[in-house]
């Protein structure tokens, strides 16, 4: 079994306008799930166009998955598709100190450091996958556990609620 998705490209045989379609076999999308917390994930694959200028790497393209994440308030599995546009630049590492701090802006989110001769294309879908993920999935019974376990809602906990509560019971 493969321990990831993993789509190894040599910079050497990349073509400039080259397109890629990545499907992720069972042990894929099994590690993948693993690595991401999953319940299951029943299809990952990316439609991918890389472009070329040296020894940077533009990925652009589509990604589509069919998966299961667990409700953070009941642990049930909740289904949850994802069809997004991605891009992806993938540069050298940076030679700075080893002590040196990097400092990447907003516009770098999606830089992906590589060795300078391979980069992994796999591995940052499945990155690209566990950032569009809902971080906090509820399932449907989500709502009545919460008030089984007598957690107010956020339209009950706010002071304009508390002091109508306060207003009921110095009326009564």
């Amino acid at each position: 079994m493969s321990d990831r998705f993993a789509h190894q490209l040599r910079l050497d045989q990349i073509r400039d306008g080259e397109r890629l379609d990545l499907i992720a076999d069972d042990d894929e999308r099994r590690a993948v799930a693993k690595r991401l917390g999953l319940p299951s994930l029943d299809r990952l694959e990316a439609h991918v166009c890389l472009e070329r200028t040296g020894e940077v790497v533009r990925a652009k393209g589509r990604l589509l998955a069919a998966l299961d994440q667990s409700c953070v308030i009941t642990g049930h599995p909740v289904a949850a598709h994802v069809g997004e546009a991605f891009a992806l630049l993938f540069t050298p590492e940076p030679a700075a100190a080893p002590d040196e701090e990097i400092e990447l802006g907003e516009a770098d989110c999606d830089v992906v450091f590589y060795d300078g001769a391979v980069i992994d294309l796999g591995s940052a879908i499945a990155d690209t996958l566990g950032l569009s993920l809902d971080p906090y999935p509820r399932s449907a019974g989500a709502d009545a556990a919460l008030k089984e376990a007598g957690v107010l809602t956020q339209e009950q906990a706010s002071p304009f609620a508390v002091l109508a509560g306060l207003k009921r019971n110095s009326d009564s």
